[in-house]
């Protein structure tokens, strides 16, 4: 679609351009390689910023520099303002004579539309401020609507036609310019360009319609349950937030040690929800009917065109491969869990779907002597930063810099900012650090594309700028932020999207880093997890994860699959959590209605592990004898990260790996992975 290919699975990774403000460094990527305003990035993040300074000194911006938001009623100007240049875009594109000047009207167009959309997206529920998320809300669907009518556009399809039938000009244009114009035209035909004027009518419906059933059933995911305080035993209550008479369950609190605690809070949180139940089967169903109308036999077939993958079929056999490769290790491992349950619960000591988070983390204490007290002094969130600040720099040249924001700039007071620079092309982005827990924030980690990075026709460059949102817990009086090893783990992932932001330095914004096959975006960040785990740093248990996600990346694909689904969206939860998962459904349970990832990952959802699988072929091939080596540093950016979604993904992994990896590469890859023997690691690392 003429937005850019991250915002088709906007939750995780979305967002487009912040404007103004930043504009003055934009075109000079180059001119500076320090700044009298940058300091120290784990300082930064060890101490509590000044709020009375930061809330009266210095000039006053909008939301990220944007002048127009520095109030709600600005999202209605700057989409107003989009929609204008948009206009005179469109007339500019069917009016250019074809040629490599079509390509980068159509990504101005693509970039005047998500600078706004993208932006939007993040506000929509990170902002705390209702008026602001709403604003930015409405703002999604006015761009989200012209985007599909655009998409459909018969005049603007034409004009791109012209230039992919000339083979003389095609093969004139570089291998960038012609992968963009061809993804650009491949968003044309799955919207429906061949069909009638009637049936593209009602493709941009159904189009918008998915807008808003996606909207509506992202919000339930994270609809906290309130329930009277009687109903839960008095010595558990202390655990859930109170409202009067009433205790508040807004999570799984799957970390929790009381097993009473997790067991009621799965069982209350996931009970079903009627109107949410209803969201999901019609988002299902209109995803289908979307679908079947542009010429596919089923979403899972249009969403997978262009990734790795390439067809539900082959997702379908890795995961199944994979299931049965695992099958023996996930029956040792939750025998293992059932053991330690036994032992610390031997009147209630049958293992249940709320227990391995837990269960598995004992294990793993126990059996590398690792205690939360001994190690989170050395894992303040400062020294974290610091460490890949390290990292970055051995491995790529990067310095991160810690930047007072402006007033206005910033829509919380615990937001850092930090300035990206590379040691010989100066300052190459920025990224916003919304690191710290508050009401009505969303739990999940995000990585957000604000703005993307693009070379503009004046020669000048326009510096990418992402938001990674992370809940970690505040400073205390006496201690900064202390981060277990699984919020590191979080904090290296996103930061791996953000590097692959601010590395992707392509001339097109459509496919600038993250703007990239699901499964192929998916890479970068996790193979940071697997720096964050190395064993010079931390040890680890073998994890559950694994198997979970083979459940839910298997339910994600029958979702997506034949319709009519042949049973309920419950019905088919228990059967697909029998046959891949190995842990009993609870009855009464939809844990399908908290799965945010099916509005942005639809029929995506394996890319997790595929994407790990190829991270971890990237990691033992270079970077395991040595994490910090700069030449592996170097062949990554150069071969990976440098080309965003400008190259197809199995031509990176291939000139990474000088191999083409087969689906029973990737299945050895993971389960290899759970065979790695931390003792024998702990040894050849001495």
């Amino acid at each position: 679609m003429l937005l850019a290919a991250g915002t088709r699975y906007a939750y995780r990774l979305c967002g487009r351009r912040a404007a103004a403000a930043l504009q003055g460094h934009a075109g000079r990527s180059c001119a500076r390689s320090v700044s009298t305003s940058w300091s120290p990035v784990g300082a930064a993040f060890n101490v509590k910023p000044q709020g009375h300074l930061w809330d009266l000194l210095g000039e006053r911006r909008g939301l990220f520099g944007v002048p127009e938001l520095s109030t709600p009623e600005g999202f209605q100007v700057a989409q107003e303002e989009a929609l204008r240049k948009t206009e005179w875009l469109v007339e500019r594109a069917c009016s250019t004579p074809p040629g490599p000047q079509t390509v980068l009207i159509f990504d101005e167009l693509s970039d005047c539309l998500c600078r706004v959309a993208d932006l939007a997206d993040f506000v929509k529920i990170g902002h705390p401020e209702q008026a602001f998320r709403e604003a930015a809300q409405e703002a999604c669907r006015s761009i989200g609507t012209m985007v599909e009518k655009l998409n459909t556009n018969v005049e603007l399809y034409q004009s791109l036609q012209k230039l992919l039938d000339d083979k003389k000009l095609m093969d004139s244009l570089d291998a960038e310019t012609r992968r963009v114009a061809e993804l650009f035209m491949f968003d044309f035909e799955i919207s429906g360009i061949h069909l009638d004027e009637e049936k593209r009518r009602r493709a941009v419906d159904l189009n918008v319609k998915i807008l808003d059933l996606s909207s509506a059933f992202l919000m339930g995911t994270n609809f906290p349950i309130k329930i009277q305080k009687h109903l839960l035993p008095e010595h558990i209550q202390h655990h859930f937030a109170r409202d009067g008479r009433h205790l508040v369950i807004d999570g799984l609190h799957a970390e929790a040690s009381d097993d009473l605690v997790r067991e009621a809070a799965y069982k209350i949180f996931l009970y079903p929800n009627a109107d949410q139940l209803k969201c999901l089967e019609e988002l299902l169903s209109s995803r289908d009917l979307l679908a079947n109308l542009v010429g596919y036999s089923t979403f899972s077939h249009r969403a997978l065109q262009g990734t790795i993958a390439q067809t539900p079929e082959t997702v379908m056999q890795f995961l199944e491969k994979l299931s049965e490769k695992l099958c023996e290790r996930t029956r040792k491992d939750f025998e293992m869990m059932q053991g330690m349950k036994t032992k610390l619960n031997p009147q209630n000591s049958e293992l249940m779907p709320w227990d391995p988070p837990y269960y598995s983390g004992v294990i793993r204490a126990e059996r590398y002597n690792i205690e939360p007290s001994l190690y989170c002094p050395f894992l303040s969130l400062g020294a974290c930063m610091e460490g890949l600040n390290v990292l970055f720099n051995r491995l790529l040249g990067v310095t991160l810099y810690a930047e007072q924001p402006f007033k206005g700039e910033v829509w919380c007071i615990d937001v850092r900012k930090l300035a990206v620079v590379h040691e010989s092309e100066g300052l190459l982005g920025y990224i916003y650090c919304d690191f710290f827990q508050r009401a009505n924030k969303p739990q999940q980690d995000c990585h957000f594309t604000i703005r993307g990075g693009r070379l503009k026709e004046d020669g000048s460059y326009q510096l990418p700028v992402v938001v990674l949102m992370l809940n970690l817990p505040h400073a205390s009086r006496d201690f900064p932020t202390l981060l277990t090893p699984g919020m590191m783990e979080n904090l290296f992932h996103e930061m791996g999207h953000a590097m692959h932001s601010m590395l992707g330095r392509t001339r097109y914004q459509h496919v600038t880093g993250t703007r990239c096959p699901t499964d192929f975006a998916e890479v970068p960040s996790i193979l940071m997890e697997y720096f964050s785990n190395d064993y010079r740093v931390v040890s680890q248990f073998a994890k559950h994860y694994q198997t979970g996600q083979v459940f839910y990346a298997a339910l994600d694909q029958i979702y997506h699959g034949q319709h009519p689904l042949k049973k309920s969206t419950t019905d088919i939860l228990m059967e697909t959590q029998e046959q891949f998962y190995g842990l009993p459904y609870v009855p009464d349970t939809a844990w399908q209605l908290r799965f945010s990832h099916l509005v942005g990952y639809g029929a995506k959802y394996y890319s997790y592990l595929m994407s790990r699988a190829v991270a971890s072929m990237v990691w033992k091939e270079c970077f395991l004898q040595d994490p910090f080596n700069r030449a592996a540093g170097e062949r990554y950016r150069r071969e990976m990260l440098a080309h965003g979604g400008g190259k197809e993904p199995m031509l990176m992994i291939q000139g990474m790996l000088q191999k083409c990896p087969s689906i029973d590469d990737f299945v050895d890859a993971l389960v290899s992975d759970l065979n790695l023997d931390f003792e024998t690691f702990f040894m050849d690392s001495k």
